[in-house]
C-alpha cells in the first residue's frame, strides 16, 4: 500500500485499495487516515493538516467536497507553501482523478471531504 489507489468516489463514499470509506480521509504515502475531522467542517485550517505536514509530501491535493463547499483560507495556503508543499484544491471527484494521475509521479498526499 505504498501509493494507495482511489478506485471510486461518489457523494459520501470512496473506495481506496479495495476498502470502502464513508468518512472524510487523508491519504498519505503508505497510510490512510479515515475519520478525518477538521476544526470547522467547511473550512480547512493548518492544524487540520498536521499528519500531512509530518509526512512531508511534495504535493497536497485537497478534495473540497462534491460541490466544492470546503474552503481553503489564505492562512492555510500560506502554511502549506511555507512547508514547501504544492497545493491543488478541487471538487472531490476531480481531486480523486488528479491524485491517481500524480501518485506514481510525485510524493503526494490527499485530504478529501466526501460530502458537500
Amino acid at each position: 500500500m505504498d501509493k494507495p489507489e482511489i478506485e471510486g468516489y461518489r457523494f459520501g463514499r470512496i473506495v481506496v485499495d479495495g476498502e470502502t470509506y464513508t468518512n472524510d480521509l487523508i491519504i498519505l504515502p503508505g497510510e490512510i487516515l479515515s475519520g478525518w475531522w477538521r476544526k470547522e467542517g467547511h473550512s480547512l485550517y493548518p492544524e487540520d493538516l498536521d499528519a500531512v505536514f509530518e509526512a512531508g509530501p511534495e504535493l497536497l491535493i485537497v478534495g473540497q467536497g462534491a460541490n466544492g463547499r470546503m474552503q481553503v483560507p489564505d492562512e492555510t495556503k500560506q502554511a502549506i507553501r511555507e512547508r514547501g508543499i504544492e497545493l491543488i484544491a478541487q471538487q472531490t471527484e476531480t481531486a480523486c482523478d488528479t491524485y491517481n494521475e500524480m501518485r506514481d509521479q510525485r510524493l503526494v498526499a490527499a485530504a478529501l471531504h466526501l460530502t458537500c
